[in-house]
Order: structure tokens, then sequence, then C-alpha cells
């Protein structure tokens, strides 16, 4: 895990030594960053969010209150915002109707409240989300990245050499072009980068895609050549026939 921020404020991102964890990074499914602003005036805790959202892969800039919020909002543009409701000067509440006032961005309040009464507050006020201390710091990062998906400010991505497969949004890129699929072309294409470097059966293919195995596998030929011709518009061939047996859709030409 990279170090923690130090100091009353850090910022920390992808370029200050983030490394890969499990399911990121090259040939693996991956999301893209966020960028999450951090309001919270206990150093521990602020710390300990920071270094766990960072090490998500996020981009985080941490702040011990919200005097600079205004800012903020407008040089760092965050994605979502994690909030504490009690701060020194303006508090959580204050700050959310500023959030609302100036930016798009989703919020996630956070604090040692755990009544009602304060939670309908937060969430009438605006807020998207509601964090009680002690927290889990997983749910936390759980949470925001959720939020991120809902935004639609998060994606699932494969990646295979330069071939680019976000495989919620349904965007194809290779070598940062767009190629444009139908609906089936993109599911044959799907399964196939999610099993990627592994032989597929046509039977599988018509199992995953159509729902059935009894069908003429022709109908896979059809697709299969369709998606290849379409990514070899851009670049050497990935997707290869194992004659015989079946495709493989290869991280290396």
């Amino acid at each position: 895990m990279p170090a923690a921020p130090t100091g009353r404020e850090a910022r920390t991102g992808l370029s200050s030594g983030f490394e890969p964890g499990p399911g990121q990074g090259t040939n693996n499914v991956h999301v893209e960053p966020g960028r999450i602003l951090l309001i919270e005036d206990a150093d521990a805790i602020r710390t300990a969010v920071a270094a766990a959202v960072h090490a998500a892969g996020h981009e985080v800039l941490a702040r011990e209150h919200g005097e600079r919020l205004e800012a903020d909002l407008e040089r760092f543009r965050p994605d979502v915002v994690v909030l504490d409701v009690m701060l020194p000067g303006r508090d959580g509440f204050a700050l959310l109707e500023v959030v609302r006032a100036h930016s798009g961005a989703g919020v996630v309040m956070v604090t040692a409240r755990d009544g009602v009464e304060d939670r309908v507050r937060g969430l009438r006020s605006g807020s998207d989300d509601y964090v009680v201390k002690p927290f889990d710091l997983g749910e936390l990062v759980a949470r925001v990245e959720a939020l991120l998906r809902r935004m639609g400010r998060l994606h699932d991505r494969i990646t295979i050499a330069d071939l680019v497969v976000e495989t919620d949004s349904g965007a194809v890129l290779r070598g940062g072009e767009p190629i444009s699929l139908t609906a089936t072309e993109f599911k044959v294409l799907g399964y196939l980068a999610t099993h990627r470097d592994r032989v597929v059966t046509k039977t599988q293919i018509l199992t995953a895609v159509w729902g059935y195995e009894d069908y003429d596998p022709n109908l896979v030929e059809v697709y299969v050549s369709a998606v290849r011709r379409k990514l070899e518009e851009h670049g050497p061939r990935l997707l290869h026939t194992v004659r015989g047996i079946g495709y493989s859709l290869r991280t290396s030409p």
C-alpha cells in the first residue's frame, strides 16, 4: 500500500506512487480514477480515509476544514466530496449547501451523530449517502465508488494490449480510437475479453451471448468475423481462431 498522506492538508494521486492491486492495471479489469475531496478535522481519520481512497486508485485532496471549499470545487473539480458534519467554522450542513450551489459532485456525509434526525437532515439537504462513525474503511470506499458508478463517473474496463473494453458503458477503444459495435458484437467481444488468453468454444459463446447452445454455430462465426474485422481496422490481430476448437482474444498480437 502507498504511504499515507501526511500533514494537515495532503494531496495524493496515481502519480505519487499508487501501485495497482489485484484486479487493477494492464490486462485486468480496473476502474478509472475519481477525484475525491475529503473534509475531516480529525487527523487520524483524515489520514486513514485518504490513504484508503488513494489505495483504491483515486486522487484525493484532503482538508481539515472547509474554508477553501469554494476554491477547491473550482480548481480540483471533485467527483465526490466526503464531508464530516462536525467541523470547525462552517459545519458539514453549511458546506453541503456550498457544494450543491457550486458543483455537481456527489456527497457522502460522515458523522459521529447516529440520530435519525441528523441523517434525515443530511439526506434532505442533498447528501447522496451518510456514514456514521465508527465505520469500516472498506465500506466507505465502496460507498464512494458506488456513488461514482451511479453518477456515471466510474467505469469498469478491461485492457488488452491497446484495446480497451468498458464493460458497463459499452465503449470500445483501440489505440485511443473509438470502435463502433452493435449490441450483439459488444456482447461477443465482452465475453472474449473476460476470458482473454483462453480458448473459448462456439458453444460457450452461443450460451453466453444468446442463451442457448443448440443453434447454428455459424452465427458465432459471423459475429466473431465482424468483431475481428473492426478490431483490425485499428491494429494487428488480437482475436485468433483456434482451428477445431474456437477462438482466443490474446493480450499480445
